[in-house]
């Protein structure tokens, strides 16, 4: 491990010890994660004795599937499911490439992220319950902007809160996990906490997963800002790597480019 790795390690220790950190999480979607750069983040999460959440890159991608199932994580979520009818083709994809012993091991949700989602949310509801899913993660920014709204600046707004709480008291009483992302960061603390006074099983920042209970310590503001400093330095650990990468081949290119012009009379 190098240097920025051996500081994620101990600020995932310390989250986990401190801050009800519970997984930390990839997305092969929005995020483009490699899978080398997976592998990265399994490691740091295995040693951290953290869960790894991933994202796949749709409700039927199964490629993603077969590869998170050789790899083994914990939480795998689908995103931008709108309708039963692409709830019900991600529960038959899982359940194409995880066994039911597989399952035992893994939670399988799926991202509610536009308002079309949100009033389809009765049929969703009961195909997760149908299909043996594990519960819905609330993306907000989605959310908003599915409305034809400002995303991260009225996220935090009375009225989505009180969508995301309906959402989360459907899903208490179908006995399904609510998550709730999409901008989560000190200005969230107030809207999660109410929302976990209903229901909120866990909430993620882009590469952290916390227990929903961890919102109401008075270290939250600390735990966020935690998390933001593992996320700029898993980016600066990333542009490194494949900075060197990107230079690792100069000086034979430079070599061969010269012999080549030397070969042809230049």
């Amino acid at each position: 491990m190098n240097q920025k790795e051996k500081q994620m390690l101990e600020i995932l220790k310390r989250g986990k010890q401190e801050f009800g950190y519970v997984a930390v999480k990839a997305e092969f979607e929005a995020e483009g994660t490699r899978v080398d750069e997976l592998l990265r983040l399994v490691e740091l999460a295995r040693k951290a004795d953290l869960k790894i959440g991933l994202k796949i890159g749709g409700c039927e991608a199964m490629r993603d599937l077969m590869e998170v199932k050789q790899i083994g994580v914990d939480y795998i979520i689908a995103p931008m499911v709108e309708t039963p009818y692409a709830l019900w083709k991600f529960i038959d994809a899982k359940n194409k490439i995880f066994a039911p012993e597989d399952q035992e091991d893994v939670k399988f949700l799926t991202n509610l992220e536009t308002i079309t989602g949100y009033n389809n949310l009765y049929g969703m509801i009961e195909k997760a319950k149908d299909g043996n899913l594990d519960g819905l993660v609330f993306g907000r920014v989605d959310f908003v902007m599915s409305m034809g709204r400002n995303g991260r600046e009225d996220i935090n707004n009375d009225d989505v809160t009180e969508m995301v709480c309906t959402v989360a008291q459907q899903c208490k009483d179908a006995n399904l996990e609510l998550v709730m992302g999409g901008g989560v960061s000190r200005d969230a603390i107030n809207a999660i906490r109410k929302v976990q006074s209903v229901h909120l099983s866990r909430y993620e920042t882009r590469k952290i997963i916390f227990d929903g209970a961890a919102i109401q310590q008075n270290n939250a503001d600390s735990a966020l800002i935690n998390a933001v400093e593992f996320e700029l330095l898993w980016l600066k650990n990333k542009r490194d790597y494949y900075g060197s990468i990107f230079t690792e081949d100069d000086k034979r290119i430079d070599m061969l480019e010269s012999r080549w012009k030397s070969m042809i009379g230049k």
